[in-house]
């Protein structure tokens, strides 16, 4: 295996609760940094959402590696960002035994 062609400019971003002054709160994303990747598509399928059907489909994201702890390292219930289209992370893992590599499995929902 061959290291992967990183020619993809993405956005990692958090969630962050922020109070709403009436005692909920609300859900913001924060930028936290930019990675370089290689995006290859996986399987899509077709669910129907409250507001109709969505597709969806499932990637796998490589990027650099990072120590575990390191706030540069991608984490599920993360999410990155390509221009308006979102990935959320649902599992982080080394895709080589060295830990040079790391493989984002994500989800990109969009609205049909």
């Amino acid at each position: 295996m061959g290291a992967p062609r990183l020619n993809v400019r993405l956005m990692l971003e958090t969630a962050e609760r922020q109070d709403d002054g009436m005692g909920g709160h609300s859900v913001v994303w924060r930028q936290i940094g930019t990675l370089w990747a290689e995006m290859d598509a996986g399987a899509g399928r077709e669910r129907f959402a409250e507001v109709g059907p969505q597709s969806v489909v499932s990637w796998r994201i490589t990027v650099r590696g990072q120590p575990s702890g390191d706030p540069r390292r991608p984490a599920a219930g993360q999410r990155l960002r390509l221009q308006d289209r979102l990935f959320r992370i649902e599992a982080v893992a080394e895709r080589d035994p060295a830990g040079r590599w790391l493989t984002c499995f994500a989800r990109e929902e969009d609205q049909a």
